[in-house]
């Protein structure tokens, strides 16, 4: 949910945070906020479509870093978000404010923090590659990385302001203040210097009981509740009262929370307070329960690999889908297609004035969604970017051709033949067209020829050619066939993009993200590609090599599309 304002808080009073060196113990991590925090942290292209070789060697050496000093993470990454009218209202709101920052950069060049759509098969990649734990939780995460903390007695690694509210045992490491690349020695071992903050050191700071503090987080307001006719900076000292500042309204709350001791009373009081009404008060006392500790479903996952069970929405899933699901093998939507039937697509760095690029891979998600959902019903009801403006837009199920002789609870059981014809059939390739092709590369050599058909406008020659040398250069790279300067490279411009290019490879992006997703929902009858290698740099800096330097492999591509 998130407090707003609430890190700013903590900024201010730099001293609720206590220096400790970490080693040697268990580390529950929010994998959302620590893939959304490597990427940014690290200074690497957003804008030309993402630089995802980079990008997998930032979250390799920071769980290197972890392993050298003895620590042991366990990854825990959202699923569903929740979906009540409220909260699918402010996702809306959310994706238009990144279609709106995704505009701005295209023609401006700056960074908005916007993240390349592949980033999340990297990160899970790589995690997987590196055997550190990983798993997906049904809703929302961070109740689940709370409840796993609590009862292993660990920190959770976090910037969410969530976890200032969570009563944890050891804290919360903030992952602002975790200097994992700067590991330092101490006794003959190795820790990593950061910053723990606990709720009872920040009681006693405000002179709170803890027991008020998922009041005071939902009284303050988050992602879902907007008390804005509360006026809570008339509570600071005579002098402040004015102050107009982001916290400002956050410590009038917790001066007010002083004068009591228990959870009722200070919720009676708050009713008499001009602008809060009877309804807000009820949303007030719903937010609080986010904050109640459930048993971890997580801990015998991790520990002995016991998958927990579903929600009764989703009691028919099959016992392959639920291990495969709990994994994180299935896509990042799958839940939210099965659970509420209201995905969001991604949001790419391109003109509002041009059409989604994820119109073009709409087809591949139908196929998809037939799968899941089987055809006809309500359909799937996508949140989709129609220029600037935000919208719910219904999308059909579709299952045809050898589709129809599949079954979800028996995909793994079906024809690995048949389950390849689904594959190829939904992206118009023949398999004989990727006879020749490297494993790695078959799926985007399928997704390409898919593309060149369905995109809009026709992609030009040169774009083409940059897309098959940055695969093949990335093929070869991988195997270590020779050494090359285009590793590691990286783009730091504020020139406006080129948009028509732009736009023409984000429908390259969405349609490998789609078609990826299908393949592990088809248990992977094409080999998954390694998608930092495939898209070692961005292809429009690949351009004018690709017309000079054109590999043998690379024409032979080619000549398969």
């Amino acid at each position: 949910m998130g407090v707003k304002n609430l890190n700013s808080l903590l900024q201010r009073n730099s001293q609720l945070y206590q220096d400790i060196p970490f080693k040697d113990r268990k580390l529950v991590v929010d994998g959302m906020n620590l893939a959304y925090h490597l990427y940014f942290t690290a200074n690497l292209d957003q804008n030309h479509g993402g630089e995802y070789q980079a990008y997998q060697a930032q979250v390799q050496a920071f769980f290197t870093a972890l392993a050298d000093c003895g620590i042991k993470p366990y990854v825990v990454i959202d699923g569903s978000l929740a979906t009540s009218d409220i909260k699918l209202q402010t996702i809306m709101e959310r994706t238009k404010q990144k279609v709106r920052k995704a505009h701005d950069a295209a023609l401006t060049g700056r960074k908005k923090d916007i993240l390349p759509i592949l980033i999340r098969l990297v990160f899970d990649q790589t995690l997987s590659d590196m055997n550190v734990p990983l798993a997906k939780c049904i809703g929302e995460a961070d109740c689940e990385l709370a409840a796993l903390a609590s009862e292993w007695r660990c920190p959770v690694l976090s910037k969410d302001s969530d976890f200032f509210i969570f009563n944890l045992p050891a804290g919360l490491l903030h992952l602002d203040h975790f200097r994992w690349d700067e590991v330092q020695m101490s006794g003959g071992s190795s820790y990593i210097p950061c910053k723990q903050y606990t709720t009872s050191r920040f009681c006693t700071f405000f002179n709170i009981t803890c027991q008020l503090l998922p009041v005071f987080a939902s009284l303050a307001g988050n992602d879902y509740i907007n008390l804005r006719e509360v006026r809570w900076a008339q509570f600071l000292p005579a002098g402040r009262q004015e102050e107009t500042s982001w916290t400002a309204g956050l410590e009038g709350l917790l001066i007010w929370l002083t004068r009591f001791k228990t959870t009722e009373e200070a919720l009676t009081a708050a009713m008499a307070l001009p602008g809060m009404s009877q309804q807000a008060l009820t949303e007030v006392r719903r937010a609080m329960l986010e904050y109640q500790l459930p048993r971890s479903f997580l801990r015998g996952f991790f520990s002995e690999g016991t998958v927990p069970s579903l929600p009764p929405e989703m009691t028919g899933a099959p016992d392959w889908f639920r291990t495969r699901m709990v994994r994180g093998d299935l896509g990042s939507n799958v839940l939210d297609v099965l659970k509420h039937r209201n995905p969001t697509a991604g949001t790419q760095v391109e003109r509002s004035d041009l059409q989604s690029s994820n119109l073009t891979s709409q087809p591949i998600r139908q196929v998809y969604y037939g799968l899941l959902l089987g055809q006809g019903g309500d359909g799937v009801m996508e949140v989709q970017r129609v220029g600037q403006d935000i919208v719910v837009i219904k999308v059909q199920p579709v299952v045809q051709g050898a589709a129809q002789t599949l079954r979800l609870d028996s995909l793994p059981q079906a024809d690995p033949a048949v389950r390849l014809q689904v594959c190829l059939e939904t992206l118009g390739v023949q398999e004989e067209t990727l006879e020749g092709v490297p494993a790695p590369l078959r799926l985007p050599v399928a997704v390409t020829c898919y593309w060149l058909r369905m995109a809009s406008p026709e992609p030009d020659l040169m774009l083409l050619k940059a897309l098959l040398m940055v695969m093949v250069q990335g093929e070869l790279n991988r195997r270590e066939v020779f050494d090359t300067d285009w590793q590691g490279n990286t783009i730091h411009t504020i020139q406006p993009l080129d948009c028509d290019v732009a736009h023409s490879f984000n429908q390259w992006q969405a349609c490998l993200k789609n078609a990826s997703e299908l393949n592990l929902l088809l248990c992977m009858p094409l080999p998954k590609p390694h998608f930092a290698w495939a898209m070692l740099v961005c292809p429009w800096s690949a351009a004018v090599t690709a017309v000079t330097t054109f590999s043998p492999l690379a024409s032979v591509l080619l000549f398969s599309l």
